[in-house]
């Protein structure tokens, strides 16, 4: 590729030096590389919020581009054009139609693939006709350069009338030019790319002067978009719709002419500034591999090979940090217990600690997830996943965009849930809406490592085939089945005229970015540590509280109780100290609430204090270690044994070990299957803008989850 230096900026543009903070947005087409340059800019300094009024993401991230200046990158969805298909993209609009908004942004950084410049130039030519300072980040030079595609960058530059900044956003090659562009104040670009037919002036006259607007464009947007502009009141509205009826408006075939019609022109401006000098029969190395990895029988099964890899990682390669985190928590109590006594200690050391641990001791398992899954998006590997998926999800009810919120479920629910706003068919986003909470989402992974190694041997088979991994895998595949099942009866239930389009474009496969995959680890984590984290942790104080104190004298009456039996028995000291425990555990407040369950969950085998890791676990699955952890504490000669000793530990009636594998087994389906995520909960209420959905999702799970632990708990007994 003829890649000039960066031109210099002229001095036009240079009027005045930018605020102390700027707000920067940034747009691109899918797989324009976004993603790698807002990482670039910000690194870790990222966080995810609304936008108001909405339920999309907003991700933004502050970059120092001076030490005077202080940049917020608003990173938008990615899009094709400013005519949205999709949730989605619809903010977009809303943000850039709206000056009043306190996030529209001083400048607009549209990222291109050089690649395929004139596809990406559309969105382009769309902005600048705002009248919006742009640049135009200039992205994958490299793949340009393999391709035999030149640009020159200077003619381009004149043509366009704006920066463009030749980059390689994964490498960072280019970013430092571009910083020094975003600390200039730039100009709007003045020539319109887009000539507005004359016939339409009328009306866009009235429309600028009802709204007080200055560009004809954006005049245009208003007419082509005013319902789903959510910054409009609905006087607004009503008013645009008579104007547009009386002006006889059809947006679609507008649009389309003006499609067309620029199209035309980024054909003019490219005729001199690009030039492909490769072939194009030369196969690609992208096309090469599809034909393996997307291959009728061989793409599925290396997809599988592809889940199974991933779930015997969780457990392999997870072990060794996860003991080590279990030792230093169990190392710790047992130094604070052996200094010092008393109440407070015992909430430090069986509350807080003993909850705490429950949220660290997984960390390397939910690392070890969302790295091989931030990998699978880095190489491209995901789209294709999304493509083979499709004809097969479409025979439940769903379609190949179902297979990112299914997916994604396996991280957490919450986002999967909101990612479904990119289906544009409203019969398949509720049907993906409501099974995507079947998948097995990584709060699951604390109650299933603990109870997989309660009742799962630690063999391998072959050498490497870890049991564990393979009951973990199953279970994941269980969900998933049950996800596509539910959707099959959804289909026959739910009707809807409107037909379902699967469109989608393949990015070309790359190495990760590692810095991309790194900053996705430690944002998945730390969400994990500091969201589940403050619930668990909270909620293990409370219990201990609940389990330590009860009603009344019942706590001296019951350990007058234990002294006798223990006096009459001839228990030890260390055995007294147990029998006096368990009875005030029982006399407890926390023991009170389990007991009035228990009737109702006896027939699945689970007791009192299962039921008041049941009840917590509600507010959130992963709360059901701290629970137990913290059930299971109180009473013990010293706290510093693991949660699976614990259990393995505790007898039945009869003094038989209670946690039996169908106990195991049972309590895994229960928790497979349960809808037990307020926050999954609220942000189905929130899409769907109904209580109808989120109230519906909760019964038929929690059904689900109550019948199918009772067979399997017969079957196993």
């Amino acid at each position: 590729m003829t890649v000039a230096t960066q031109p210099e900026i002229k001095p036009a543009e240079r009027t005045s030096a930018r605020p102390e903070e700027v707000k920067i947005a940034l747009i691109g087409n899918p797989n324009s590389g976004k993603t790698s340059l807002f990482n670039q800019l910000t690194g870790l300094n990222q966080k995810v919020g609304n936008f108001p009024g909405v339920t999309v993401d907003k991700k933004t991230g502050y970059s120092q581009l001076t030490p005077a200046i202080r940049a917020e990158i608003i990173d938008l969805p990615g899009t094709y054009s400013l005519y949205p298909k999709s949730l989605d993209e619809r903010v977009i609009t809303d943000l850039l139609y709206d000056p009043t908004s306190k996030h529209f942004p001083d400048l607009v950084i549209v990222t291109a693939d050089a690649s395929n410049l004139k596809r990406n130039l559309l969105l382009f030519t769309q902005l600048a006709d705002l009248q919006l300072p742009v640049v135009l980040a200039l992205n994958m030079v490299d793949v340009a350069e393999q391709e035999g595609v030149k640009i020159d960058v200077e003619l381009l530059q004149r043509e366009l009338g704006v920066p463009v900044i030749p980059m390689n956003a994964r490498k960072g090659v280019g970013v430092a030019a571009l910083k020094i562009v975003m600390t200039q104040q730039l100009n709007a670009v003045e020539r319109p790319f887009f000539t507005i037919p004359a016939d339409l002036q009328p009306l866009l006259q009235s429309i600028k002067s009802r709204f007080s607007l200055s560009n004809d464009y954006l005049a245009l947007q208003f007419a082509h978009q005013y319902k789903s502009l959510k910054f409009l009141k609905e006087e607004d509205l009503a008013w645009l719709g008579e104007q547009l009826e009386a002006a006889d408006f059809k947006s679609n075939a507008r649009q389309a002419d003006e499609t067309i019609a620029r199209y035309t022109r980024i054909n003019e401006l490219l005729l001199d500034a690009v030039r492909v000098e490769k072939a194009e029969k030369d196969e690609k190395f992208s096309n090469r591999l599809d034909q393996i990895l997307t291959h009728r029988v061989f793409g599925y099964l290396i997809f599988f090979a592809i889940l199974f890899l991933i779930f015997q990682a969780i457990f392999a390669w997870a072990s060794y940090p996860m003991d080590l985190i279990d030792g230093g928590i169990a190392a710790l109590n047992s130094l604070i217990q052996e200094n010092f006594s008393g109440p407070l200690v015992n909430l430090l050391t069986e509350g807080v600690i003993a909850g705490l641990g429950g949220v660290l001791v997984f960390v390397p398992q939910i690392a070890i997830l969302f790295a091989f899954i931030a990998i699978l998006e880095e190489t491209g590997y995901m789209a294709r996943v999304t493509f083979m998926m499709d004809k097969i999800m479409r025979k439940f009810g769903l379609n190949g965009k179902s297979v990112v919120p299914l997916i994604s479920g396996v991280a957490c629910a919450v986002p999967a849930v909101m990612s479904a706003r990119t289906i544009e068919n409203w019969k398949d986003r509720m049907i993906t809406i409501f099974v995507t909470p079947l998948m097995s989402c990584s709060a699951r992974i604390p109650v299933y490592t603990v109870l997989i190694a309660l009742v799962v041997p630690d063999k391998y088979y072959l050498g490497f085939l870890n049991l564990q991994g393979l009951v973990l895998m199953g279970l994941y595949l269980i969900g998933f089945l049950a996800a596509i099942f539910s959707a099959l009866l959804l289909k026959v239930i739910l009707k809807a005229r409107e037909r379902s389009y699967f469109i989608m474009e393949f990015p070309t496969y790359k190495m990760p970015r590692w810095k991309n995959v790194g900053i996705t680890i430690v944002e998945k984590v730390k969400a994990f540590v500091f969201e589940a984290g403050k619930v668990i942790v909270a909620i293990s104080v409370i219990l201990w509280v609940l389990a330590s104190y009860g009603p009344g004298d019942n706590f001296e009456q019951a350990e007058q109780r234990a002294l006798r039996e223990a006096k009459t028995e001839g228990l030890t000291e260390v055995q007294t100290e147990n029998r006096i425990a368990s009875h005030q555990l029982e006399s407890s407040y926390a023991g009170i609430v389990g007991r009035s369950i228990e009737p109702v969950i006896r027939p699945l085998g689970y007791d009192w204090k299962i039921g008041i890791a049941l009840l917590t676990s509600f507010a959130a699955r992963e709360v059901f270690v701290g629970t137990i952890s913290t059930i299971y504490s109180i009473g013990e000669e010293e706290n510093v044994t693991t949660i699976k000793e614990k259990l393995m530990a505790e007898k039945d009636a009869n003094g038989d070990p209670f946690f039996t594998p169908a106990r195991g087994f049972s309590l895994m389906i229960f928790y497979l299957f349960a809808m037990q995520c307020a926050s999954t909960l609220a942000i189905v209420r929130r899409e769907t803008k109904s209580w109808m959905w989120p109230a519906a999702q909760l019964v038929y799970m929690s059904g689900l989850a109550y019948v199918m632990a009772f067979i399997v708990f017969q079957l196993f007994s």
